[in-house]
């Protein structure tokens, strides 16, 4: 890719020390299929790419719970709002932009309207699925999905959290949407963490300036802080991992204390996590913020690392928005 330096996605989390682990979509697949034996009435719908978004693993291990509809995604959802409606709980899981684009009509009447109990699992999320190229990228689908009315939206940072997210996510009474990857991200919480929906994670304290990240723009949140501890400057890192509800309290917590806000995420500039949170300091603490984002922009098709360099998702273009929002 002309112009850019692409570094190895083992990179992110390198600068912390952080060991890189599994994508969350594989945390997810293995997650679920662990879970079908103490929820006997989850059963995946899949769009005939259980083999990518690994909802295949759940299906093999209970095969007569697992449905593909084929490539079909409007039809999937509303087979999923009808399985819903006949006291199961269906996990439907496709590529993100698929699953959000294709089929947000049967989503909006068949799930959110009449409030079903349907788990939406969108794969292949972001411009770090690379080389697919921008038809498959979903750098819109925390605006979409949170537009609807009572669908909680969530987005896990690690292979640990997604297992812990997995499982919340089918104890929640409920639609969810929750956002997973294909690239391998850093391990940031260990195997026995909990996950709450609604509730930030505070991944490191700083008194300088705030950084609210999520999904794997927690990983390189991370990095950022500790390229700004080399000049002195101590960066709090949130992991805002549910990005419906969101945690306000936190948000105000972090803008009192800390006087400043960086804002992080795989989305485009708007309508995501940063629009969320602006939203939440601006009615209760106006401070300084700053966001790091895909922009207002499709991506293209590169290498995973080529991507996040091009448009400006690494640990020094943090860093950077962190040096300007503590100038202003």
């Amino acid at each position: 890719m002309a112009g850019t330096t692409p570094t190895s996605n083992a990179n992110i989390g390198a600068l912390s020390g952080l060991k890189l682990g599994k994508a969350t979509r594989d945390a997810f697949g293995t997650a679920l299929k662990d879970l079908g034996a103490e929820f006997p009435n989850v059963v995946t719908v899949d769009g005939d790419v259980g083999n990518s978004t690994r909802t295949e693993v759940f299906a093999k291990a209970f095969p007569e719970r697992g449905f593909n509809v084929g490539i079909a995604e409007s039809n999937m959802v509303g087979v999923a709002g009808g399985l819903a409606a006949a006291g199961k709980i269906p996990v439907v899981s496709s590529f993100a932009v698929f699953l959000l684009a294709n089929a947000y009509d049967q989503i909006r009447m068949s799930v959110a309207y009449p409030g079903m109990n349907v788990k939406l699992v969108g794969s292949h999320a972001g411009i770090s699925i690379g080389e697919d190229g921008a038809s498959q990228m979903a750098i819109e689908d925390f605006a979409v999905a949170a537009a609807l009315p009572g669908m909680t939206v969530i987005c896990p940072a690690d292979a640990n959290s997604t297992k812990a997210a997995t499982r919340a996510m089918i104890e929640h009474n409920g639609p969810v949407y929750m956002r997973c990857g294909r690239i391998e991200v850093p391990e940031i919480y260990p195997a026995d963490t909990k996950f709450v929906i609604g509730k930030a994670n505070q991944v490191r304290d700083g008194k300088d300036l705030t950084i609210i990240a999520t999904g794997l723009m927690v990983g390189i949140a991370i990095d950022a802080a500790t390229l700004l501890a080399k000049d002195g400057i101590t960066a709090r890192v949130l992991d805002m991992h549910t990005i419906k509800p969101l945690d306000e309290a936190a948000i105000i917590k972090a803008a009192s204390e800390t006087g400043r806000i960086v804002v992080a995420e795989e989305h485009l500039m708007a309508g995501g996590l940063g629009s969320a949170v602006a939203s939440v300091v601006v009615k209760n603490k106006p401070v300084p913020m700053e966001f790091v984002n895909v922009g207002d922009t499709y991506a293209e098709s590169g290498d995973p690392a080529g991507l996040l360099q091009k448009y400006g998702l690494t640990a020094e273009a943090v860093v950077a928005a962190a040096k300007k929002v503590r100038s202003r």
